[in-house]
């Protein structure tokens, strides 16, 4: 049987030498066996979420590049090891480091790292970031990277509070310690439950759950001798591990409980330990994954699609301590989890299509993805979760294909306003005369698998996007475009032509969409897909128009 990692290196502030690759964290190990982790039957987290794990592609092969320790991710550590990643011949990037805030290309080694992967053949999947919640704060951002949001799955991992009158309140939380029965329910004097404010109330609270009303994974309270705890989230969709018995509850329903203990004498509780329960609104992009619009180039649109990114059972390093154990599985949130998945579908596709582009491969994944319900995720729909949710078993075969090279990357930078100082930052190339076609144009020329246009609100406007596509699929197939999910209004879309004839494959045909209306408010959107099919494969292509400021 061959060895699953086949290389490993480390980097620390420029220094190779000396220094271990072994994991010491977790981080690594999760996200490495959520790409590649063989077959293991019978794993869980103390019992919770048990069942058999497998990586997205079973049978590859993991080269390591460490670049990331306690103290920081370096930017030079991290340039060097995509260099020697290209150069050792991987076939995919596997990259779960994100940033709170994007970064402009030519300072951002992420994009001057991938940029350079791309030249050689080679895909960069990474994660969105885990800012969250407010726009535009979605990294990753370039378009010859993969940028990947984090959703959920049909398993969600509830837990329980009984109170004393046997009202039922369901939360969050990766508990596996036992049953904790009908202990006190105490509010902290200040409210807060950070360590440094218990130990100096000046009471006791030995035995007792303690209403936290802000979040906290349970330290403060087990450091004064806490029986356990219940604390506020405003991230309810996710399940995050405690250091004690206890469960993570909405504003709301916190407020309910600390009713329950004003108007009841001894007012008590029974924390149950956490369980698996079914979803049947997934899948919904976390609270945690941070959305677009893209505040480096707005034409583009980041995230591209979602995977799986909530609580995420993989395995673990058995050197980083869960809840005072070493574990070898452990669940984990972010979008960090959800690129590896993303990362195991494009080697997939890479097996089959050993001689397709990156910018080909990440077509075939966004082209194919599953739509997903903006009703049941918060934001501007695919500014939140891009194309929709990864669904690798279409992306195999896609029939049509969004292709771009290196030279089409810099004619967009070109039009983009960089100089030959920026652009040699992120092509390494001296060449001078890249931008020798001027800087006309804009991102909505490059040839990419979805449209975004940033209009200004109560101003009409009119967007073309020219596009190319590559029949990947059969030879004398033809191919009709219809707009979906346009609601009828003051925005419209048109395709020309509607109707691609190829009459063999790698054919390359040609067609423009334009988008024209107005948006009349600030933070608005408007929402429609180019669906180009054959009768058998459906090639979608989002369209998105906003107001939203990033």
């Amino acid at each position: 049987m061959h060895s699953k990692i086949i290389g490993a290196r480390a980097y620390h502030h420029g220094s190779t030498e000396g220094l271990s690759p072994v994991d010491t964290v977790g981080h690594g190990t999760h996200t490495a066996s959520t790409v590649a982790g063989r077959v293991v039957g019978n794993v869980s987290l103390g019992g919770l979420a048990a069942g058999t794990a497998r990586g997205a592609l079973p049978g590859a092969r993991l080269a390591i590049y460490k670049v990331c320790w306690e103290d920081s991710c370096s930017d030079a550590d991290m340039l060097a090891a995509f260099d020697d990643a290209v150069a050792d011949g991987v076939d995919v990037i596997s990259f779960s480091i994100g940033s709170k805030l994007p970064v402009r290309y030519f300072e951002d080694a992420a994009a001057i790292g991938s940029f350079h992967a791309m030249r050689g053949g080679v895909l960069t999947s990474a994660a969105a970031g885990n800012s969250g919640l407010d726009g535009g704060r979605v990294s990753n951002v370039a378009p010859w990277i993969l940028s990947v949001a984090a959703s959920s799955t049909d398993r969600r991992l509830v837990d329980k509070l009984v109170l004393g009158n046997g009202k039922t309140i369901v939360g969050v939380s990766i508990n596996f310690f036992p049953k904790l029965k009908k202990a006190p329910l105490i509010h902290p004097i200040n409210g807060s439950c950070e360590p440094e404010s218990l130990t100096v109330a000046g009471r006791s609270y030995k035995g007792k759950i303690l209403l936290c009303a802000s979040w906290n994974n349970g330290s403060g309270p087990a450091v004064v001798g806490a029986a356990g705890a219940v604390m506020v989230t405003y991230e309810p969709d996710v399940a995050w591990q405690v250091t004690l018995p206890g469960l993570m509850v909405t504003q709301d329903q916190f407020n309910g409980i600390l009713a329950y203990v004003n108007r009841t004498r001894n007012p008590v509780g029974t924390i149950h330990t956490s369980e698996a329960a079914f979803d049947s609104e997934a899948p919904i992009v976390g609270g945690f994954s941070s959305p677009g619009p893209n505040a480096i180039t707005p034409g583009i649109l980041k995230p591209d699609l979602s995977a799986p990114g909530i609580d995420i059972l993989a395995a673990w390093s058995p050197l980083s301590l869960v809840a005072g154990r070493s574990v070898a599985y452990n669940i984990d949130s972010g979008t960090s989890m959800a690129c590896p998945h993303a990362t195991g579908a494009a080697a997939y596709i890479k097996s089959f299509h050993p001689d397709w582009s990156p910018a080909m491969i990440m077509s075939a994944l966004i082209t194919t993805a599953t739509p997903m319900d903006p009703s049941r995720n918060r934001g501007g729909a695919e500014l939140t979760y891009g194309a929709g949710q990864l669904n690798p078993a279409r992306a195999r075969d896609p029939g049509l294909m969004y292709d771009a090279r290196e030279g089409d990357y810099v004619r967009m930078l070109c039009a983009q306003g960089y100089n030959s100082t920026q652009l040699r930052l992120v092509t390494g190339s001296d060449d001078a005369t890249a931008c020798h076609g001027g800087r006309k144009g804009s991102a909505a020329d490059l040839n990419y698998p979805t449209m975004a246009f940033h209009a200004a609100p109560g101003k009409n406007f009119t967007a073309h996007f020219p596009r190319s596509v590559t029949n990947v699929g059969v030879p004398g197939s033809v191919y009709v475009a219809k707009i979906v999910g346009s609601r009828p209004g003051q925005t419209v879309v048109t395709v020309s032509p509607r109707r691609l004839a190829f009459s063999q494959l790698h054919q390359r045909m040609s067609f423009t969409v334009t988008v024209s209306g107005a948006l009349h408010d600030g933070n608005e959107y408007f929402s429609a897909a180019v669906v180009w099919s054959d009768g058998e494969r459906q090639v979608r292509s989002p369209v998105i128009v906003h107001t939203v400021d990033a």
